[in-house]
């Protein structure tokens, strides 16, 4: 799923037809790597979003964009504020058939001299660029990512170098009028076998889905051996791409989004149908503007978090790796304390048959009248000690151990609570759909003394205490009971010590870290069927998400409660039931699609 060159050619032309002629009203830099332009055409106003993200490079333009701005603006912004604010866009362009877009910006200099500027987006994945290129001297202004020699031999991408296009790969332009041998001759020369892939390594801006999407059209395999076709298939084969560029040369394009609804998921995108997806459904707009925005709006978002929690995971799990080897420690000592016992009976033996040790023997075999049997066992001594020094040595250790035994079980216990809790964390940043929940677990964890960071002044923390800025999941069951899920901590105490009444239904995975879930009875009894749905969320929103049979407690609101000093999402709970349930995406779907289809009814 990547912005190909069929999509940027596409692309290319709307985006032209909404903006040459335009005026830069206002830049901004929301991210290190991405860009967001005003601008004002024609009396309408456009925003259009720029970005180089190594993994969800994109250029579109959008109507949803609500990112803040930082108080003082990065440097790219404002070298672009200083050389294309107020300027004039006279053109865009896709050079060749790349993942390329250059738009060239008319705008009056210190001097009021008219200069032409280009702004290059490069679409390339983690080489992803924009770069402003001063358009009569073909020299690089600056760029967002710089790219030094110790980077790249082949071209240096920094202020004052020239401008060079990104290595070529010596493939052909499918707009070019590509005769039938030249097609033929340039797929069984490729040096991929498979089929699709000798297309997609043969044409520029083709990605592996249009090629399979070519195949598909000629009823071909797509991983057909290219030594193994025949002349009537590459006849076919080349009559289906000389119609399909043909028709991206004249314009015509069918912007869509395939979406498996059983899974609720985007398959794939493009400006072009795509049958082989046939057996999915399909959002289809005449807009490829509105295509890419639906398609990254939810994923750069998920990005984001991912970026943004990446240290804070990285601390969490270090803080896990050293719990569970401490609790394997104490584990190991605890099952040593639990056999103190047999230091003791040791001890009383060796004071029974005392007579028959001297000082200086390394063992002694005895009767142990211990035994049901009175079976013979062999006692190990210390040869410089005497068979009364032996014996207080055995009664010590077993002394030892029985204190042990007790403080070890303590001990274990707070490790497997801390253990717990960290588990409910990590699930928590995995739950996130915005910064504000991330957000909320790193104000959390600070508090707790988890994370270094500034705490908030007492008198907005109390005031903040019982605030949810951020909303838990909600559910509509299919028999019309709402169904909340926590995703954090916050959110989980505000559910089950703030929300539920008495008489709602509290679930939770047993012994497994994972959300509250609350059923609201509204008064009336919940049905089984219910239970059973709000089970199934409680174990997919868990650690438990990819088992099977999954345990999952449940027991009425007034039986939870929070320990006095107990951390934030961990309570205790008494007289529940255990259903056990295998957590299917397509029943979550399912319990999603619920809310759909009654606010239609």
């Amino acid at each position: 799923m990547a912005l190909d060159g069929l999509v940027i050619n596409s692309l290319v032309k709307e985006l032209s037809s909404q903006l040459v002629d335009g005026k830069i009203d206002k830049i901004y830099q929301p991210e290190e790597d991405e860009l967001l332009f005003n601008i004002r055409n024609n009396g309408t106003n456009y925003k259009l979003l720029m970005s180089a993200n190594s993994s969800n490079p994109r250029v579109y333009t959008t109507n949803s964009y609500n990112k803040k701005n930082p108080i003082k603006a990065p440097l790219f912004c404002m070298l672009l504020r200083k050389h294309i604010q107020n300027g004039r866009i006279v053109k865009i362009e896709q050079p060749g058939f790349e993942r390329i877009i250059k738009i060239t910006i008319e705008s009056l200099d210190e001097l009021k001299i008219r200069k032409s500027k280009d702004l290059i987006i490069e679409i390339m994945g983690r080489h992803s660029n924009i770069i402003l290129v001063d358009n009569e001297e073909n020299k690089i202004l600056d760029s967002i990512k710089r790219i030094p020699l110790s980077v790249s031999r082949y071209r240096q991408v920094l202020p004052g170098q020239k401008y060079i296009n990104p290595p070529s790969q010596n493939k052909l332009n499918p707009v070019d009028n590509i005769d039938e041998k030249t097609f033929i001759d340039t797929l069984l020369n490729s040096s991929k076998s498979e089929l699709y892939k000798s297309i997609y390594s043969s044409f520029e801006g083709i990605s592996p889905v249009i090629a399979k999407e070519i195949c598909t059209r000629a009823n071909l395999d797509i991983d057909i051996n290219i030594n193994h076709i025949d002349r009537k298939d590459f006849k076919s084969l080349y009559e289906i791409f000389n119609r399909l560029f043909s028709q991206i040369k004249n314009n015509i394009f069918f912007p869509c989004i395939a979406i498996d609804k059983r899974l609720n998921k985007i398959i794939d995108f493009s400006c072009i149908k795509l049958t082989m997806f046939n057996h999915y459904s399909f959002i289809e707009n005449d807009s490829i503007n509105y295509i890419l925005q639906t398609y990254y709006l939810e994923k750069d978002v998920k990005e984001r978090i991912h970026q943004k929690s990446q240290s804070l995971r990285k601390s969490i799990s270090n803080k896990l790796d050293r719990l569970y080897k401490k609790s394997k420690k104490q584990k190991e000592e605890l099952l040593e304390s639990k056999s103190a016992d047999k230091y003791k009976i040791n001890g009383e033996l060796i004071t029974a048959y005392i007579y028959m040790i001297q000082k200086g023997m390394d063992e002694v075999e005895v009767a142990n009248f211990y035994d049901p049997n009175s079976k013979n066992v062999t006692i190990k001594l210390d040869k410089r000690l005497t068979p009364s020094e032996n014996a207080q040595k055995y009664f010590k250790k077993y002394n030892k151990l029985k204190t042990a035994l007790v403080e070890i079980t303590e001990q274990l216990k707070i490790t497997e609570e801390e253990l717990n809790y960290l588990e409910n964390i990590m699930l928590s940043i995995t739950n996130c759909e915005s910064i504000d929940e991330l957000d909320e677990i790193k104000e959390e964890l600070i508090k707790v003394g988890y994370v270094k960071g500034k705490a908030k002044d007492k008198s907005k923390k109390n005031k903040e205490k019982n605030i949810l800025k951020t909303a838990p999941y909600e559910f509509l069951s299919s028999d019309g009971f709402k169904i909340f899920v926590g995703k954090n901590n916050k959110q989980n105490d505000y559910l089950t010590l703030k929300m539920a009444t008495n008489i709602d239904m509290w679930l939770h995975t047993k012994d497994i870290p994972g959300s509250h879930v609350i059923i609201r009875s509204e008064g009336s009894e919940i049905p089984e069927s219910t239970i059973f749905e709000g089970a199934m969320l409680a174990a997919y929103y868990s650690k438990g998400k990819m088992s099977s049979k999954v345990p999952v407690d449940y027991t009425l609101k007034k039986n939870v409660k929070k320990p006095s000093g107990a951390k934030p999402g961990m309570v205790i709970y008494e007289t529940n039931s255990t259903m056990y349930v295998t957590p299917l995406e397509e029943e979550i779907v399912k319990i999603q699609n619920n809310v759909e289809v009654n606010s239609e009814e």
